[in-house]
């Protein structure tokens, strides 16, 4: 059975603390659904976009590496390019951010081929209350640590979501790993 796989410490407190203060001085995107926003109130958050980040190459490093071990370990998918920059949504209290139930495979035209999701939690749990990335792989709803650095890994096509944060601020990084399409 598929599910998901945990990487706990992944990224030291130390280096989430410097992503966090990275991207903090980059412009924000309000997030959108494979480049619109049908329903607004599906996701709430702003978004900013390593790529567009200096001095953050060797996130996309450490992210590719995380993600060819746990592919090779765990999955086993048929994996071609990392097409999409790394995203860090940042969810807030003040918004209600969150996420509601979706999968990461769509009609655009990168996420037809998303094949892995990989989401790293930034923030330390103690930052915010809510805010809960629930992962779906079959009948039972699993729940994503929250712990800063942790890393977690799963098919794109499984349902997840990021529950409402009902205080403070979740940041979290999220990248996802491009193939041939599913058959």
């Amino acid at each position: 059975m598929l599910s998901v796989h945990a990487v706990p410490g992944a990224f030291s407190v130390g280096e989430c603390n410097e992503i966090i203060a990275a991207i903090s001085r980059a412009p924000t995107d309000e997030a959108m659904l494979v480049g619109r926003n049908t329903d607004h109130n599906m996701r709430i958050a702003e978004l900013v976009w390593i790529d567009e980040v200096d001095g953050m190459g060797w996130v996309m490093d450490r992210l590719i590496e995380l993600v060819r071990q746990a592919n090779r370990d765990h999955f086993e998918f048929d994996l071609t390019a990392f097409e999409e920059s790394p995203q860090v949504a940042i969810y807030k209290a003040t918004d209600a951010g969150h996420f509601v139930w979706h999968s990461d495979i769509g009609g655009g035209p990168k996420s037809g081929k998303r094949k892995l999701t990989l989401v790293l939690q930034l923030s330390p749990p103690e930052d915010y209350e809510g805010g809960t990335l629930e992962v779906m792989p079959g009948a039972q709803v699993l729940q994503a640590s929250r712990a800063q650095g942790c890393v977690s890994v799963f098919p794109s096509f499984t349902l997840h979501q990021v529950t409402p944060v009902r205080s403070g601020v979740r940041h979290s990084l999220t990248v996802w790993a491009h193939g041939p399409a599913f058959r």
